[in-house]
């Protein structure tokens, strides 16, 4: 090996890499073998580590105005985020850091952008259609933002929260959208103080019965409470309410496996 070497060493001009005289002496790296100063174009670089995918807002998301360059906020609120974190968590987190930082000049902006986020979650919620937009991966980046935009138009929903859906069609995320939502949503409720309930249902609740939950988890000794929803047919029935560290099951699925167990241990 050391012998190759420094036969291809002496029929290389000084700066070339042997038999690719197109690559450039940057993109080479010296070979391995001990004492070899030659230069070896079969080892690649090493590519740059860290989250570059955040570079929020820095590029243009669709048809119009570019949008501002903020990414260097964003992306540093990234990179100290914890690893253990969902990719949603790392998103929130990033924009509450970008509405902190917009505070001196607007300080209600980070209500401002939770309220926006909270009625594109309602959005995705309410529409079946919505939901299966977003959660297909067939569509590309152009439909996506295409439509996207059109919905945001029409829900007057501009700003920061029109650019993190850009953000996240160009990452190929979109369908983390309502996660991002609900996670800011929760970084929200932690500053205000507020208790969040995690509840699932099989079917989308009313207003009634939110104002119902809410009720019975005061009673229950839980102050401040927001809701956080999900819809999960497989439940059949019922539901599942988490909060804090309790997890209250009422869910017809989870009773008809007690039933189940009841009656194995029956026999």
């Amino acid at each position: 090996m050391r012998k190759a070497c420094d036969q291809r060493r002496s029929t290389v001009k000084p700066g070339e890499p042997a038999d690719f005289p197109h690559l450039k002496q940057s993109s080479a790296r010296k070979c391995r073998c001990l004492g070899c100063g030659a230069v070896n174009p079969m080892v690649s670089p090493q590519p740059r580590r860290g989250i570059s995918r955040l570079s929020f807002f820095a590029q243009e998301t669709g048809p119009g105005k570019p949008v501002a360059a903020t990414d260097q906020t964003l992306d540093k609120a990234a990179r100290s985020a914890p690893s253990a974190v969902s990719v949603a968590a790392r998103y929130a987190k990033a924009l509450l850091d970008l509405a902190d930082d917009k505070r001196a000049a607007e300080a209600g902006a980070a209500d401002r952008i939770g309220a926006e986020l909270e009625a594109l979650f309602v959005l995705c919620r309410d529409n079946a259609d919505m939901r299966n937009f977003i959660a297909d991966p067939r569509f590309n980046a152009r439909i996506q933002r295409e439509r996207m935009f059109e919905i945001l138009e029409s829900a007057g929903i501009t700003g920061e929260v029109r650019n993190l859906v850009g953000v996240l069609i160009a990452n190929r995320r979109l369908s983390a959208l309502p996660a991002v939502a609900h996670a800011f949503g929760a970084l929200i409720a932690a500053r205000r103080g507020q208790q969040t309930a995690e509840v699932t249902t099989a079917h989308a609740l009313s207003d009634t019965q939110r104002a119902q939950i809410v009720a019975r988890l005061t009673e229950a000794g839980y102050s401040n409470v927001r809701l956080s929803e999900t819809v999960d047919k497989s439940i059949l029935g019922g539901l599942i309410v988490r909060i804090g560290s309790r997890l209250y099951d009422n869910s017809i699925k989870s009773k008809l496996q007690r039933l189940q167990y009841a009656m194995k241990g029956a026999a």
